[in-house]
């Protein structure tokens, strides 16, 4: 199963596992992912194995001659001739013109790799995507502010986070900034300007399953559209998350569960811009309090309706 991208990716193709993993029960099942997610992989009890791969780089040689090998990866043709490369038995991918199921853009990426498998004849339910709480306690219920991105078209201003933040404190809440190692300057503007303690600043200091740990423990997470989103969504956390050049209806977490608010202003941008998308820029600091306010853990009486 190649899916060699980055944690949001992980996440939202949990369901495809799932139904590879319940579809091939005693087969050994292999990852092709980086070896940064082999936390989460595990966590999510759907594969065997996790073996080292960088994004469209050759397949490890110990992978030939697979009885089945899936595309998760993308639509080709780079995967494509990657895991032809290995010479399966059985390919399930997306359409190169052999009439397999074909690709549509502007399809929600949890559902596109249902879909495929679906009508590949193995059954896929896109609504299986939480995960267990890792065992790490986390910080109990405290407000997560995410402000990193990879890419700066998706990267809210600090400053606003840094108000929204403020706005949380007045509200007696512990308030945390997490990020990558690389984003601890980034953490460290957002934390200043909001007034926090050095001890809130989390960014470079929590593994990939701390970071999970602190997300499933927390009251409310705050972010862009990137992988701590679908943390919140894996979890069951509540969110705010804010989009700006891509579409919530692409990679936004589930609209049926109220918990998880959704933020876009409505227009598309160029989601590999050197600079803030301007609709992601049309989202005010009171949009995301207000939405703070919206996202609301599932009581008992939801989950029984």
């Amino acid at each position: 199963m190649l899916r060699a991208l980055g944690l949001g990716d992980f996440l939202t193709a949990v369901p495809a596992l799932r139904a590879l993993s319940d579809a091939f029960p005693g087969h050994r099942r292999v990852l092709a992912a980086p070896a940064a997610l082999e936390p989460l992989a595990r966590l999510s009890a759907t594969v065997d194995e996790l073996v080292d791969t960088a994004p469209l780089a050759p397949i490890e040689a110990s992978l030939q001659g697979a009885e089945v090998a899936v595309n998760l990866h993308g639509r080709g043709p780079q995967s494509l001739h990657l895991l032809r490369a290995t010479h399966p038995r059985r390919l399930i991918a997306f359409d190169d013109g052999d009439g397999g199921p074909r690709w549509r853009p502007g399809e929600h990426e949890v559902r596109r790799w249902c879909r495929l498998l679906e009508e590949s004849g193995i059954p896929a339910d896109p609504t299986r995507l939480e995960l267990p709480p890792p065992p790490s306690a986390g910080l109990g219920r405290v407000t997560v502010i995410h402000p990193g991105a990879a890419s700066a078209a998706r990267r809210w201003p600090p400053q606003r986070w840094a108000a929204v933040a403020r706005h949380e404190v007045r509200q007696g809440r512990t308030v945390v900034v997490t990020g990558g190692p690389d984003e601890r300057r980034l953490a460290v503007e957002v934390a200043e300007g909001a007034g926090l303690p050095n001890r809130a600043v989390l960014a470079g200091r929590t593994d990939l399953l701390g970071l999970a740990g602190v997300v499933a423990g927390a009251r409310v997470v705050l972010c862009g559209d990137t992988g701590v989103a679908h943390l919140a969504t894996a979890f069951g956390t509540p969110s705010a998350v804010l989009f700006g050049p891509v579409p919530p209806s692409e990679w936004g977490p589930p609209t049926d569960r109220p918990q998880h608010v959704a933020i876009w202003a409505g227009r598309r941008g160029d989601p590999h811009a050197t600079e803030p998308d301007p609709g992601l820029l049309e989202i005010s600091v009171g949009d995301v309090v207000a939405a703070v306010a919206q996202a609301r853990p599932i009581t008992s009486t939801m989950r029984s309706t």
